[in-house]
């Protein structure tokens, strides 16, 4: 089964309306690769800035969401309020929210369910820390934050599954084409005995992590990487170079 190639752009904390104006600008006027995917995801104060000014075709995303639809929940933003609002597509289980926030897999699961039932797409992060990948762990790490969605829900049609080494975000270490393939391997093929056969074929499932200009087209070649999440580099002109990596 042909899947087709997602190329998502993930501003993190960065950006004034002005340069993301700009960005936006940029793509819209961009010879985009008409096969890719592409789906910004702008602070949550610039989302509606993006919904109203990028091209069709070209969708946004949310950085978080929160497992409950309405409530007491203060600085939370649900699934159905993004939907509402214009955007599709979600991120969870980044590892800055992992880390950083302490969200264990358990509360992302949960998130990615409210996601899902929500009605969005899911960019659903996965990886291991240096450590982890030294002491051998790496399957293990990344199928258990895997196990954790797939115990809260079976269909996977709506997930891209973005496989993002911690070692290598925002450090200017890459996975070599090979590492990057092994894991993405692993992946599929958990998917296949754990999900199904037709989840394993069609889920994208993508990387991230120091991915640029330079590197992406030689890991675009690899058999099981559907695409990439981009972090610096998707605030820079050369986005548009990633996200044409397979043309």
């Amino acid at each position: 089964m042909a899947r087709q190639f997602f190329v998502g752009g993930n501003f993190k904390m960065n950006g004034t309306a002005k340069s993301i104006q700009d960005i936006i600008s940029n793509l819209n006027d961009a010879k985009l690769d008409s096969g890719t995917e592409v789906v910004i995801a702008p602070p949550a104060l610039y989302l509606l800035l993006a919904c109203e000014n990028l091209r069709k075709g070209i969708e946004v995303a949310a950085q978080n969401v929160f497992d409950k639809p309405n409530g007491a929940f203060t600085g939370e933003i649900s699934a159905e309020q993004l939907k509402d609002s214009g955007v599709t597509w979600t991120l969870t289980g980044h590892s800055e929210r992992r880390v950083i926030m302490a969200e264990g897999d358990d509360f992302i699961a949960r998130k990615t369910k409210a996601a899902l039932d929500g009605g969005l797409g899911v960019i659903l992060c996965v990886g291991e820390t240096l450590e982890q990948r030294e002491g051998n762990k790496t399957i293990e790490i990344v199928t258990n934050q895997l196990k954790a969605v797939a115990e809260q829900t079976k269909d996977w049609s709506r997930v891209v599954v973005a496989y993002e080494p911690v070692w290598a975000i925002g450090t200017g270490k890459v996975a070599s084409n090979e590492q990057a393939q092994e894991v993405h391997a692993e992946i599929r093929k958990w998917l296949s005995s754990t999900i199904s056969k037709e989840a394993s074929d069609s889920t994208r499932i993508i990387y991230g992590g120091s991915v640029n200009e330079k590197n992406c087209r030689d890991l675009a070649q690899q058999a099981d990487i559907d695409g990439f999440l981009v972090g610096g580099a998707s605030l820079k002109p050369a986005f548009v170079d990633i996200i044409n990596a397979k043309a």
